[in-house]
């Protein structure tokens, strides 16, 4: 038996163990209805926080949360790091200025409703802790996961086309901004609720803006240098186990140095590491080792941590769930909604897309997961914004994880029957007649009926 400080250590074992099994449960059965599996992790969470409203039970106690939370933290560390690996940064050269014009107005909209939304929370907006609330719950309206989506326009044969590749591109901007600003917000929280009489707020933040732009500064420097000797690993030792291993390290020491060192989320530096690896010879080989070590434990634990925390806020003393929050979060989930279809569809718009591709850009653009949920308990950890938060972000995400792919599918319906019967009319033609016809549809690649009899 370990203890450190009266809590014992092995407690955390069984809740474990009931959070791998009930996790892979329900994601295989998120997964056959044609849900991302995270929802079945959050439901985990979800599930076991119920015991917490049984009466001295002995499963979910501060032992046992204080090991959940470094499994968890640990966990978002390695999410983190693999988001950073699959951005493919060539992926917005594609697209230039739109991606960008898009990213930025897909941010700053969401944002702005969620900041109009959380006004019905109250508060002194001379308060800067009111103001900061208020802007967190905007940023954390700013993630996007295109993961649904990009399976949709897959199934349509429309990834490659032009706006498949904006909104690809845009969600890789999107991702990067998020978490910057998610780090910039947290940073300066702190400043400015230090609590000293005595201290330079002006100082304070100028500090946290210098901090910031030298975290960046060596972070890129530095990542150079990185990954020039992952190159040189990769080309003496192809697909040994010592790149994931030495891969993992240098996630783990960004994640250190950028909370320890510059006052930045831990989750921005692991992003970046990732970023380093991205794009190169054995970046699927450590991708591949890195989520293996993560969903075998440490992932499924993250998520069912953000269950537990929804629910634990329910039975705390000091918890701000009330009508009041709860008006505040279904406003909140439209916003969301809202905020990514206007923001992304007029910037789609003003980069002369046609009004249908702009409305299935901030469709796809829509869509909510993981990061979502990991900046939102960001800002529960540093005690920015109330945990009754989280309830609803579940909703949102699995709102936008079922309407996205429907709406989306909708919006083709009419193209994909045009090229059918595009398709189809030579087929019929040939039937009456003995001359061979030419298919001249470019949008086919499918063998001709000529080929085909070869």
């Amino acid at each position: 038996m370990f203890l450190i400080d009266g809590i014992q250590i092995f407690e955390v074992l069984l809740p474990l163990a009931l959070i791998l099994v009930v996790s892979k449960l329900l994601s295989i059965g998120a997964r056959k209805i044609g849900l991302p599996q995270v929802i079945g992790m959050l439901l985990t969470g979800v599930i076991l926080g119920c015991i917490v409203f049984i009466p001295n039970q002995p499963i979910i106690n501060e032992s046992s949360q204080f090991g959940i939370e470094v499994f968890a933290e640990i966990g978002v560390i390695l999410i983190m790091f693999s988001a950073g690996m699959e951005t493919n940064l060539k992926q917005i050269k594609q697209t230039g200025v739109a991606s960008i014009v898009i990213t930025i107005l897909g941010v700053i909209v969401p944002m702005a409703l969620g900041f109009v939304a959380s006004l019905i929370l109250g508060g002194d907006l001379s308060d800067t802790k009111t103001i900061f609330r208020n802007v967190f719950y905007g940023v954390i309206l700013t993630a996007t996961s295109v993961s649904v989506t990009i399976t949709t326009l897959k199934e349509l044969g429309k990834l490659n086309s032009k706006i498949g590749t904006a909104i690809v591109s845009a969600a890789i901007l999107d991702d990067i901004i998020g978490v910057i600003v998610l780090s910039i917000i947290i940073s300066l929280d702190g400043a400015m609720t230090v609590g000293d009489p005595n201290a330079n707020i002006a100082l304070d933040i100028s500090m946290v803006f210098i901090k910031t732009i030298l975290f960046f500064v060596l972070a890129i420097g530095l990542g150079f240098f990185f990954r020039w000797i992952f190159k040189k690993l990769a080309n003496k030792y192809d697909h040994h186990r010592r790149i994931p291993i030495f891969a993992m390290a240098l996630a783990f020491f960004y994640a250190y140095a950028a909370e320890k060192w510059f006052g930045i989320a831990d989750i921005t530096g692991a992003f970046f590491a990732g970023l380093i690896l991205s794009d190169f010879k054995e970046t699927n080989y450590i991708e591949r080792r890195a989520d293996i070590t993560s969903y075998l434990l440490f992932t499924p634990v993250f998520f069912a941590k953000v269950g537990l925390t929804s629910m634990s806020s329910f039975t705390e003393a000091n918890s701000g769930f009330n009508l009041q929050f709860a008006i505040f979060g279904l406003v909140f989930i439209l916003a969301g909604m809202a905020g990514k279809v206007l923001g992304c569809g007029v910037g789609a718009k003003i980069c002369k897309y046609s009004f249908k591709d702009s409305l299935r850009c901030g469709i796809g653009m829509m869509c909510r997961a993981e990061v979502c949920l990991i900046c939102a308990q960001k800002g529960i950890d540093a005690g920015i914004i109330d945990a009754s938060i989280q309830p609803f972000i579940l909703v949102l995400i699995l709102v936008t994880s079922f309407i996205t792919p429907v709406i989306l599918k909708a919006t083709y319906k009419k193209e994909l029957q045009d090229e059918m019967s595009i398709i189809e009319t030579p087929m019929v033609e040939n039937q009456t007649s003995s001359e061979p016809i030419e298919v001249k549809n470019e949008s086919y690649s499918g063998l001709s009926m000529d080929q085909g009899q070869k």
